[in-house]
């Protein structure tokens, strides 16, 4: 997902959809460095998620050793 940066308010980024709906994000979920106009891309990291669920497994597997 491609979003825009519109402006800023407050604790929120006013961002533009691709179906260029606006919506308020959570400013946190912006990069600091990130100024009005810019884009951001949103996507699911499939490597990220195994690691994470593996990561998770092993943890929980030695809870019960």
């Amino acid at each position: 997902m491609i979003i825009t940066i519109d402006r800023f308010e407050g604790n929120f980024a006013i961002v533009e959809l691709e179906d260029r709906r606006m919506i308020n994000m959570p400013r946190e979920l912006v990069p600091e460095e990130a100024i009005e106009g810019d884009i951001l891309q949103i996507q699911i990291s499939l490597d990220k998620t195994e690691e994470l669920k593996k990561k998770i497994e092993k943890e929980v597997e030695g809870l019960w050793e």
